[in-house]
């Protein structure tokens, strides 16, 4: 399964370059809003990054089918498909999915790698698991 993995939890510095990345790849504007990769606080008060699991809750929900699951285990939304109802957004357990009201469909992480090269850190990696 192919998917984006935060190889040092404790040394993320909230620089937000990974979530720039992200957003512009989607949307061509850096908006925190806009990112399928979130820094979040901690439990012990420190950032971290919130990546997309490939659960698949998201496709669960979807009534359209607009998420299926590719070959290397990436759940992947079919434009064609999705009516931007939202409902994938709101049982993400790792709240990534984005939904903007400018867009008639919802996004999610596609483990692409754009934010894993921003990162100066280096910490987030696109493994094969």
């Amino acid at each position: 399964m192919k998917k984006l993995v935060v190889t040092d939890k404790k040394a993320c510095m909230a620089c937000l370059a990974c979530v720039e990345a992200c957003s512009m790849a989607f949307y061509k504007e850096f908006d925190p809003d806009k990112s399928c990769i979130q820094i979040v606080q901690g439990k012990d008060g420190e950032p971290k990054p919130n990546t997309c699991i490939q659960c698949g809750k998201c496709a669960r929900t979807c009534k359209q089918g607009a998420i299926t699951q590719n070959a290397k285990g990436v759940y992947m939304i079919n434009k064609k498909l999705c009516n931007g109802c939202g409902e994938c957004v709101e049982v993400c357990p790792m709240h990534v999915m984005v939904k903007v009201p400018t867009s008639p469909v919802t996004t999610k992480c596609i483990a692409c790698g754009i934010c894993a090269k921003a990162c100066p850190m280096g910490i987030l990696e696109v493994q094969e698991k």
